[in-house]
């Protein structure tokens, strides 16, 4: 029986990594984040790619990554922040099962990733909450074509359950 992917995106630090560990565990899913997956590729941080290589590197294994994970069922996927960004991931990803969007307020994302701010190289910035928002705003028209779930209010156990939720509607 076909096990159709659940794919977590949105914005860095809305949860889809935690999240999609705890939701693949109460699935009986295989856990993949993209970033993670590439790192051990490549054998090195995405901060030092995005620093030897460019933003433009990333995003080409980013697609590539894509490619491959679409061949596969029975995957929680943990996507990087801007890899819906390339619309071609988004038809590769959407047939093989349900994008859903975590979101967070500008505040909540910059206290949860104000401690990882040296692996993330977006937020290389003197006002990081500035250039959160300033994402957050180029990215909105992308994010809101998914059905989204704000993860600033709610404990892990009920993000959980109305993950399940919206895994099941249509």
């Amino acid at each position: 029986m076909l096990q159709p992917n659940i794919i977590l995106t949105g914005f860095m630090g809305t949860g889809k990594t935690t999240l999609g560990r705890l939701l693949a565990e109460r699935l009986g899913y295989e856990f993949i984040d993209t970033d993670t997956l590439i790192e051990a590729q490549i054998g090195q941080t995405i901060a030092e790619l995005f620093q030897t290589e460019g933003e433009a590197a990333f995003r080409k294994l980013e697609s590539k990554l894509v490619e491959e994970l679409a061949q596969k069922e029975g995957l929680i996927i943990a996507t990087g922040g801007g890899l819906v960004l390339d619309p071609n991931n988004v038809v590769a990803l959407g047939k093989t099962g349900k994008i859903i969007c975590l979101t967070a307020s500008p505040e909540e994302i910059l206290a949860r990733v104000s401690k990882q701010q040296d692996v993330r190289p977006l937020l290389q910035e003197e006002d990081p909450q500035a250039k959160i928002i300033e994402l957050l705003q180029q990215r909105d028209s992308t994010y809101r074509q998914f059905p989204q779930l704000s993860t600033s209010k709610l404990s892990r156990e009920e993000l959980i359950e109305r993950l399940v939720k919206l895994t099941q509607a249509d």
